[in-house]
């Protein structure tokens, strides 16, 4: 079997599509050849399998046309990574899924993981309380995260389990196809946007994700222990809603 016929064969099996191989030629392989079929079939096994998509297991390409129920579903019962161990539950979103405005954070936190909804805690509370300083409530916008599970001790994603969640949080950007994209923190725009610049160099203006205006600002946990960036947000999410309004 070439190089080809198996990435053939992979990309088949990652979008769902039988694969179908003539048995006259598996037939004469196994007569003529068998150490050799066997030999290339075990080899088929122990290679690991080839990433298509730039997105492990999860890949959007699978599951880009989900509806909401079968999208929260797979997320519900995904055990793709490692937190799926340690969770308490998923984490998927709430809000408006008509709604011009995403937010996007890092990582569900404890209580995040025992409600199983994104920013419930004091940065909740601020962020809902930036929003009412917008004209806005928190049922007037939607709200996620980069991964749906809590990492153990809160700490950083990793990038495979951010892979791993990649898919999902892109179906869901291709449901709710919002008017602005907030990326709230460091991490979330860094995995957005895929850079590691500073979030100084990265707020002020209008980013592209995919088609989508992303402006980023500051996490809200990170407000309540820098209250001084307080009027920087306020800048970034006046911006976003210049974006909105255009």
């Amino acid at each position: 079997m070439t190089l080809t016929e198996q990435n053939r064969k992979r990309y088949l099996q990652a979008i769902g599509l039988p694969l179908w191989v003539p048995r006259t030629r598996d037939v004469q392989m196994q007569t003529l050849y068998p150490e050799m079929l066997n030999t290339q079939l075990q080899n088929d096994i122990n290679e690991p399998a080839i990433n298509t998509t730039g997105i492990s297991t999860n890949s959007f390409a699978k599951i880009s046309g989900l509806d909401w129920p079968e999208l929260s579903s797979t997320v519900a019962s995904c055990t793709a990574c490692d937190l799926s161990a340690t969770r308490t539950q998923t984490v998927f979103g709430v809000g408006n899924k008509n709604s011009d405005w995403l937010f996007i954070g890092e990582a569900p936190g404890a209580e995040e993981d025992k409600q199983g909804q994104p920013f419930v805690g004091r940065a909740g509370l601020l962020l809902n309380a930036m929003l009412f300083a917008l004209g806005l409530k928190r049922d007037d916008i939607y709200i996620t995260n980069v991964l749906k599970c809590r990492p153990p001790n809160n700490r950083d994603p990793k990038p495979e389990e951010v892979s791993q969640c990649e898919g999902f949080l892109r179906a869901q950007i291709n449901l709710i196809n919002p008017r602005v994209i907030v990326a709230l923190g460091r991490h979330a725009a860094h995995n957005l946007l895929k850079t590691d610049k500073t979030l100084a160099s990265l707020r002020g203006r209008s980013h592209d994700f995919h088609g989508t205006p992303l402006v980023v600002t500051y996490h809200p946990a990170y407000l309540l222990r820098s209250p001084a960036d307080k009027n920087k947000s306020w800048q970034d999410l006046c911006l976003a809603k210049t974006v909105v309004q255009q």
